[in-house]
């Protein structure tokens, strides 16, 4: 229960720092900054930092495809990510506020779920299916090419265990 609290802390920080670092961009400038308002789909590495507590759930290293589609006039976009190692995926959509911080640049946060393909088979998010907060950052490097970065808290992510999985990812992207 400890280490669930302590990585609830950690997520917490990390999505307050973001927050914060995007109210002070934000209120740097007097002109409303246009962060990245297009879609993209995209791939990279991901990785879990995290264990379970047993044998077969550890550390582990993988890939991502993920893609993001904006909900014009909301904030809001929809946003689906697999994650993947050699024995495991995860599907996981969800839904973030995404705030501009820079020109084509978005900080973002959300809620969502994760679906393991095999229950009980370690992915970079946990052993089994769970509600997922997601935190990150995009920008947009090129004309049409995107770099993306994020963090997703898997609650209760592995079987036998209460712990929570913290799957990290990163990639590049093409707009669309």
């Amino acid at each position: 229960m400890k280490r669930i609290l302590n990585l609830s802390i950690g997520f917490a920080t990390l999505c307050a720092l973001v927050a914060s670092s995007a109210v002070i961009a934000g209120s740097a400038s007097a002109a409303p900054v246009k962060g990245m308002d297009k879609a993209y789909v995209g791939g990279g590495l991901s990785g879990s930092v995290t264990n379970g507590g047993t044998g077969s759930d550890g550390l582990n290293f993988g890939g991502n495809v993920q893609g993001r589609a904006p909900i014009a006039g909301t904030g809001l976009s929809a946003r689906g990510t697999v994650m993947f190692n050699g024995n495991n995926s995860a599907v996981i959509p969800v839904l973030t506020y995404d705030m501009p911080v820079a020109p084509g640049t978005n900080v973002y946060a959300g809620v969502g779920g994760a679906f393991v393909q095999n229950q009980g088979v370690n992915s970079p998010i946990g052993t089994r299916n769970s509600v997922v907060l997601n935190a990150g950052v995009e920008t947009q490097v090129a004309k049409g090419v995107v770099v993306y970065t994020d963090a997703k808290l898997g609650i209760n992510a592995y079987q036998n265990s209460p712990a929570s999985a913290l799957g990290l990812s990163g990639g590049v992207g093409i707009q669309f």
